[in-house]
């Protein structure tokens, strides 16, 4: 078994040798950018972990591993676009950088050349690949939409929201880990475990975002922070604080969540406090270390040795005490 680091530098050279500007420019220049842009490379490296951990060379996995990248980045072009976002990794929108109708065009290409670098799979493989990336790319649609739909409503719950946290990331995360383990003819149930610790661990992952995004440092988190407060994102800490508020936190939390045209930085921190004194922000901490917990029981049945399960709770647990 390879390091992180190594997956990395590997899963990078391979991206640097693929990722090349073509004609017509206005189309691909886009692309590369926001693959240069950098990131955690999280899904990447899970395929080609995921490949060695079944005893098969991370090198058979690279093709898949870039399709995830890229899916994943086409992705933020269009999130980005919706959302009205300024920065990516601490660095212009593609759309902000060219245009709105450029990155659509751009972001749609990159969904068709993920699907064309599974073509380098052959047989059974290329199948169930392709029957994955497809279940989980309209996944990943469908938690947008619900996303999208929160920003609207004012009776989300809880449940509603891990529910689409978990179609708009932890699905992806999931799906990358099995495709490292069809890549290398693992048994179904190992396909299924290592795809549960993924989706599990994804959830996690995606709270520990959305707490980052309010109480992250501006100087590393690489986004603005407070963005989803500007917005208006019904995330797990604003739940929380409505159901463990005061009747004067909930109007004034209800109140603030209802515009827009307000001064900034004083909705931020308002929004900030209320979310300690109600002790969401110490639930949503709980609830991140809930679900990377119960990601790593689904480990105790899979069929690789204790070396292996500790190098994925190793990884697991690098995510949940990032701060980016």
């Amino acid at each position: 078994m390879h390091t992180i680091s190594d997956y990395q530098d590997n899963f990078l050279a391979y991206l640097s040798e693929k990722n090349t500007i073509k004609e017509p420019k206005n189309l691909y220049e886009p692309i590369t950018y926001i693959l240069n842009l950098g990131g955690k490379r999280l899904r990447p490296v899970l395929v080609l972990m995921a490949s060695e951990i079944f005893d098969t060379p991370y090198q058979k996995a690279l093709d898949a591993a870039l399709a995830v990248e890229v899916f994943h980045n086409f992705s933020l072009i269009h999130d980005d676009i919706m959302d009205g976002a300024p920065l990516r990794r601490g660095k212009e929108t593609v759309h902000k950088k060219w245009d709105v109708n450029t990155g659509i065009l751009s972001g749609d290409a990159m969904l068709i050349n993920a699907y064309q670098l599974f073509e380098n799979y052959d047989g059974d493989i290329y199948k169930a690949l392709t029957s994955l990336f497809t279940k989980t790319a309209i996944e990943v649609c469908e938690g947008q939409q619900y996303d999208v739909d929160f920003e609207d409503r004012d009776d989300v719950t809880i449940a509603e929201y891990l529910k689409m946290i978990e179609y708009k990331t932890a699905v992806l995360v999931g799906a990358a880990l099995k495709m490292g383990a069809i890549i290398a003819e693992a048994g179904m149930e190992d396909q299924e475990r290592i795809y549960d610790f993924g989706r599990l661990l994804g959830i996690a992952f995606q709270l520990k975002d959305d707490y980052l995004d309010a109480f992250g440092d501006p100087e590393t988190f690489g986004k603005q922070v407070g963005g989803d407060i500007i917005e208006n994102k019904k995330t797990f800490l604003y739940l929380k604080a409505l159901e463990n508020g005061s009747d004067e936190e909930k109007r004034q939390l209800e109140g603030l969540f209802s515009l827009k045209d307000v001064n900034i930085e004083e909705k931020i921190e308002t929004v900030k406090s209320i979310y300690d004194s109600t002790e969401s922000t110490q639930a949503t901490r709980q609830e991140i270390e809930r679900y990377t917990n119960l990601a790593f029981e689904t480990l105790n049945d899979l069929n690789v040795s204790e070396e292996k399960k500790i190098l994925l709770q190793q990884f697991g647990k690098k995510l949940m005490n990032r701060t980016v």
